[in-house]
């Protein structure tokens, strides 16, 4: 059975059911048991211009699926969650799912690249992480999760869920 972490993320709609919506239906799938769940987190969107922020996990799994049929059930589960897509770049969704990394394996397909591209690059992914794996290292970058958040340049703010205050 492979190892895989998945970031689950919402920033429409009811974000704390969507994501724990998309965690049961990922648990529900044959092949696929969830080992544990980082805590949630409020984030400040990353890449892309909206208002509303995100609330982010990280899910461990353990996982009889390949890489593709993961990715495959990962879809299916955001649109049943209503998820929709643009073409021009990052919208508000309901839910995001993405493989962030699958054991230590490296894939490279036209759908699907792992460890995901953008990983070492996002607090949103990294903080639940350091809460999972911390030692764990980046199969590409030889760098551990814990190198790579202290390397965030200009990170998003990241507040475990409810502890953010506006002002």
């Amino acid at each position: 059975m492979a190892i895989v972490y998945l970031s689950l993320g919402s920033n429409f709609g009811d974000r704390i059911g969507y994501v724990q919506q998309a965690a049961s239906l990922l648990g529900a799938c044959d092949g696929i048991s969830i080992v544990r769940t980082s805590a949630f987190y409020e984030t400040e969107p990353w890449g892309m211009n909206s208002e509303n922020w995100f609330v982010n996990a990280v899910l461990e799994i353990k996982t009889t699926l390949s890489p593709i049929k993961l990715l495959e059930e990962c879809q299916r589960i955001e649109n049943q969650l209503g998820r929709k897509r643009s073409e021009t770049g990052y919208i508000d969704r309901t839910i995001d799912i993405d493989i962030l990394f699958y054991n230590k394996d490296l894939v490279n397909e036209e759908k699907l690249i792992i460890p995901h591209k953008f990983v070492h690059l996002r607090a949103f992914t990294l903080v639940p992480l350091l809460e999972l794996i911390p030692n764990f290292e980046h199969p590409v970058l030889h760098k551990t999760i814990s190198d790579l958040h202290n390397d965030l340049e200009n990170p998003e703010m990241v507040f475990l869920y409810g502890t953010r205050v506006e002002i």
